[in-house]
């Protein structure tokens, strides 16, 4: 049993590698998200197989939200003038910030995950719609891992908050390629000429988020096996 526990740790932990490499404060500095170097921390120790692939998924599907929300800005730079920033950068930091540190985006009047989702690709919506389209998104994750970037021990995970977020990756993806205006125009240019690569990296979230929840289930479902084992067999737990 001990052998068996141990293949399936380390089988986590390559899962966890193929989804890149990467304290305790529940929140990822700016560097360590938009970097793919950084170096192994003390926190690490603190988390199990299944935390540290947690943690590095949503590191990577952060930087997936983050390079399409460049892609976005190119396609409608008019967006990122719309905040009184000056320049492009100036304004993906400051969604790199607020979904960071869970701040709210003003121009969302405090609307966060599924309900700004709503409001940003709505016609009536009239703020920066690709910041807010990106926070949106970056909220709605977060909420889904119960509010943290980083996962560790004392943590745990609903795996349907995990399964619904990549349903909502998809439905965000439809709605981004399909809304119109009152003129027929995309709210949004995206992915208009076969671009696929706004595609990839909605592939590359719903995939990652599926392959945890999938994970998670799995544990569970051991954790109860194994007890069930135990009584089975009459053996008492470890204790050490």
């Amino acid at each position: 049993m001990k052998s068996a526990n141990a293949a399936r740790g380390w089988a986590v932990v390559i899962l966890g590698m193929v989804l890149g490499l990467g304290g305790c404060s529940g929140r990822l500095a700016h560097e360590s998200i938009v970097s793919k170097n950084s170096e192994p921390k003390a926190g690490e120790f603190l988390q199990s197989d299944v935390d540290r692939m947690a943690t590095l998924a949503m590191r990577n599907n952060l930087n997936s939200l983050y390079q399409l929300m460049s892609k976005l800005y190119q396609r409608n730079p008019q967006e990122w003038h719309k905040t009184g920033l000056p320049s492009r950068a100036a304004a993906e930091q400051a969604i790199h910030e607020a979904i960071e540190q869970n701040q709210p985006l003003p121009q969302l009047g405090g609307r966060r995950d599924v309900a700004a989702l709503s409001y940003a690709l709505s016609p009536d919506f009239e703020g920066d719609r690709v910041g807010a389209f990106i926070y949106a998104l970056g909220s709605m994750l977060v909420t889904a891992h119960g509010g943290r970037t980083e996962f560790y021990l004392t943590d745990s995970f609903d795996a349907q908050f995990i399964y619904n977020a990549a349903r909502n990756i998809e439905k965000a993806a439809w709605m981004l390629s399909q809304r119109r205006d009152a003129r027929g125009r995309p709210l949004l240019l995206s992915n208009e000429g076969g671009n696929l690569s706004y595609a990839v990296e909605f592939g590359k979230m719903t995939a990652r988020l599926d392959l945890l929840t999938h994970v998670l289930e799995e544990r569970y479902r051991r954790l109860g096996v194994n007890y069930a084992q135990s009584l089975l067999f009459l053996n008492f737990l470890p204790v050490q």
